[in-house]
């Protein structure tokens, strides 16, 4: 059987036998897996049955700018395989080089003549954030810290989308999810540093413009933020680990309120699983709250955490409550 015939013709084939997931015999890229929200993505779509393509810039020979060897490309593969509903595939990729990124999805092609699910979680800017951005005025910036903040946050996903969506078009319900940080309603307000804010809302604006594009295919586009996120790399700052980040709040109070990456996780699988995500979710900015109320999903933890909630409430807004009132 030919290439053509072998990943065209057998649209919901699983890789391997086993359970089907929701999501069995779907093909999912998550660009930025490496760590974070993009891998736990990546895992949680591979348990309910998708073959994901897993992207970064680190891998087990090779670091990337954040300097973190202590998670790659290649093991994130290997945990969406062995959660065991699909099949997890390494593709070490800049998605700045407009080279490597038509590579990827050459190869997509090839090996499946579609796309799926494209989830956009590319960022990798947070060791610039402390010394260059937060605290600072833009003019105070150095130029060459903001445009890089622009470059990660903004243009790798713009150039990624340019160059995913022909496939992803060809599927029979194309998602395109764009993660950033805050939701749209959030962002009204300044993100503190004029090339942080920009980073973190053309995301936003990058949904909502491929939401009208991919409206007659029946696609949808959706941008979401997780809250306070739990990520390796926000535990190695406070010094603690998962099984018990709650020492940092007395370093950090708002960290009460955050959350584990299996929570943004859990929801993007159900909006993938949702049949009426197109009409319910096209063009919007949500968060992984808004979701999980919506599709019943909870934390690894039972909880339901509404970080932007608890921002403007609490820590904007002054109101009397706790971290509590909000999970």
């Amino acid at each position: 059987m030919s290439d053509q015939e072998n990943t065209i013709d057998n649209r919901h084939d699983t890789d391997h036998p086993g359970p089907a997931g929701p999501l069995t015999g779907r093909i999912a890229l998550v660009a930025g897996a490496t760590r974070g929200a993009g891998r736990a993505q990546a895992v949680e779509l591979g348990r309910a049955g998708a073959t994901v393509y897993v992207t970064g810039r680190t891998t087990r020979a090779r670091a990337s700018e954040v300097g973190r060897t202590s998670e790659t490309i290649e093991e994130t593969a290997e945990l969406v395989t062995a959660a065991g509903g699909g099949t997890g595939i390494a593709v070490p990729t800049d998605h700045l080089d407009e080279a490597q990124v038509r590579a990827l999805a050459g190869r997509i092609d090839r090996e499946h003549g579609r796309l799926d699910i494209l989830v956009n979680d590319l960022w990798g800017g947070e060791h610039l954030l402390a010394t260059s951005v937060f605290g600072k005025k833009s003019w105070e910036t150095p130029l060459a810290d903001g445009l890089r903040i622009l470059e990660l946050g903004a243009r790798s996903h713009v150039v990624t989308a340019a160059l995913l969506l022909p496939l992803l078009i060809r599927s029979d319900a194309p998602l395109h999810v764009e993660v950033t940080d805050g939701t749209a309603r959030y962002n009204r307000r300044y993100r503190e540093n004029m090339y942080y804010d920009l980073a973190k809302n053309a995301p936003i604006r990058l949904a909502f413009g491929l939401g009208q594009e991919l409206a007659e295919y029946g696609g949808a586009a959706v941008a979401v933020s997780p809250g306070f996120l739990r990520s390796e790399q926000m535990l190695s700052h406070f010094g603690v680990g998962e099984e018990n980040w709650r020492d940092a709040i007395a370093r950090e109070p708002s960290f009460a309120i955050a959350e584990s990456p299996y929570y943004l996780a859990r929801t993007i699988v159900a909006l993938a699983a949702d049949p009426d995500r197109a009409r319910r979710w096209n063009g919007r900015s949500t968060s992984s709250a808004e979701l999980a109320r919506v599709y019943g999903v909870t934390d690894v933890d039972g909880s339901r955490p509404d970080a932007w909630a608890y921002f403007e409430d609490v820590v904007h807004g002054g109101r009397e409550r706790t971290a509590d009132d909000y999970r």
